[in-house]
């Protein structure tokens, strides 16, 4: 496969920084553009040049490491499993706590170039403010590795703490990134979908408590203005229902022309996909792969799927940062982490160009303000592709309150509540002025967002 024109560049640059004495070098590029294959190819201009001895990588799941051992042994025709004749390994940073000096010995008896994916999963520039990941890298790596490259989609964390091989520029926390590669520009250059992003919500909202009722313009101003959470709007079924018909109806649009388009469902615990996979049965009369933490072998299972022709997979903290399955065009957002170094690593999954005819990518979530804050940022990344965010109504529709009835899986505690029942409708037209001047005053659309057209587009039900 011919080197795309970004991951040449940042190869030339990478050799010429660690030629001219630059031991660390960092890369942002937008998920889906490449990284893996990036890597790969400059592992082997190393290799070759006698600059380095081992490859070592490391990642934030099995998955994705299983994914580095595959491509560099592609590229470079050497063994990558750890073991005698092989030129490195490929682990995950939780067996870095395991790791015995055997191991770590290897940096000062061989001349290695330490890969870390994903980074910004490995804070601290110190031992006081790193986090376990972190102090790996300090104590056994920073200092010993002949060269690191650090990768990253998302550099950034939510906890504010500093990303382990960084350097920062401002006091605001901006790194200084060695070689970046924006969605806009993979978009530019055909390496990733323009992405489009419809939010659900109504106009219309009324939250019943024994003989006291309010009303509400929006999912928003409901979960900022009563004690209705975000979790039970989640965990709603009709809410789930009227989620995935849409969804699966855009999907069936893109498999006229790529039959074998996927379709990921991000549940936020294994009971909630349980009861998703129920109702794509029983409602859409089709099947659902399901992936969890808890399963056996989650690789081997969501390997099958991305070789397979099944329309949908629902997952449990499995299918989210480096998970390479380029048949995936169309997602629900159905979890309850609602981080955006988190929502922009699930919609990186659908944005992968194929050689397909139909090269839609769209992501289907509940109108909360945190996602809705994210979709337009993600829009201000590729201001050339207007209108990609959208609102569309849901349609008229009782729900029950889920209060009465929610357990906790951890803990098995029921949780008990006065709320009654959440009904949702919408009466006559949907007009787009009520629901704009409600997200005005959620993300300020007029202000931060001045170059923002929202697009709202009514689906018939």
């Amino acid at each position: 496969m011919k080197l795309r024109k970004w991951q040449h560049e940042c190869i030339e640059l990478a050799l010429e920084k660690y030629q001219s004495g630059q031991e660390h070098f960092f890369v942002q590029a937008t998920p889906a553009a490449g990284k893996t294959y990036m890597t790969a190819n400059l592992a082997n201009r190393l290799l070759n040049n006698g600059d380095i001895d081992l490859v070592l990588c490391f990642s934030p799941s099995s998955i994705v490491s299983s994914e580095f051992s595959a491509v560099l042994s592609d590229i470079t025709k050497y063994s990558f499993d750890g073991k005698l004749g092989a030129r490195g390994q490929s682990i995950t940073y939780q067996k870095m706590a395991y790791l015995d000096e055997n191991f770590w010995i290897l940096f000062e008896k061989f001349k290695v170039l330490a890969v870390f994916d994903e980074i910004h999963h490995c804070c601290g520039t110190h031992d006081a403010n790193s986090n376990e990941w972190g102090r790996q890298i300090i104590n056994n790596i920073q200092a010993k590795a002949t060269y690191t490259l650090a990768l990253s989609g998302t550099p950034w964390r939510s906890d504010a703490a500093p990303i382990s091989l960084s350097k920062y520029t401002t006091a605001q926390g901006q790194i200084k990134c060695d070689y970046v590669y924006g969605l806009s520009d993979a978009i530019n250059d055909n390496v990733c979908r323009v992405p489009k992003i419809i939010a659900i919500d109504n106009d219309e909202i009324t939250l019943t408590n024994s003989n006291i009722t309010k009303s509400y313009n929006s999912f928003s101003e409901l979960l900022s203005g009563s004690s209705f959470s975000y979790k039970e709007l989640i965990h709603n079924e009709n809410i789930i229902i009227n989620l995935i018909k849409r969804a699966d109806k855009q999907l069936n649009l893109v498999r006229q022309s790529n039959p074998n388009a996927g379709g990921l469902i991000v549940a936020s615990s294994v009971v909630h996909a349980l009861k998703i996979v129920e109702i794509i049965q029983q409602k859409l009369n089709e099947t659902a792969d399901i992936v969890s933490y808890k399963e056996d072998s989650p690789t081997e299972k969501i390997s099958q799927y991305k070789h397979g022709s099944n329309k949908w997979i629902v997952s449990i903290g499995m299918i989210s940062e480096g998970t390479n399955i380029p048949r995936l065009q169309v997602c629900c957002h159905l979890t309850n982490i609602k981080t955006e170094l988190h929502y922009r690593q699930i919609l990186g999954r659908i944005l992968r160009v194929t050689q397909d005819e139909n090269q839609e990518a769209t992501l289907f979530m509940p109108a909360e303000a945190k996602l809705v804050e994210y979709a337009y940022r993600i829009s201000e990344d590729i201001p050339y592709h207007a209108n990609i965010v959208s609102f569309e109504p849901i349609e008229n529709a009782k729900l029950e309150s889920n209060r009465k009835a929610n357990t906790t899986e951890a803990e098995g505690v029921h949780e008990e509540s006065s709320i009654e029942e959440l009904i949702l409708s919408i009466k006559g037209n949907f007009t787009n002025s009520v629901l704009t001047e409600s997200y005005e005053a959620m993300t300020d659309v007029f202000g931060e967002y001045s170059q923002e057209i929202i697009n709202f587009e009514e689906m018939p039900a």
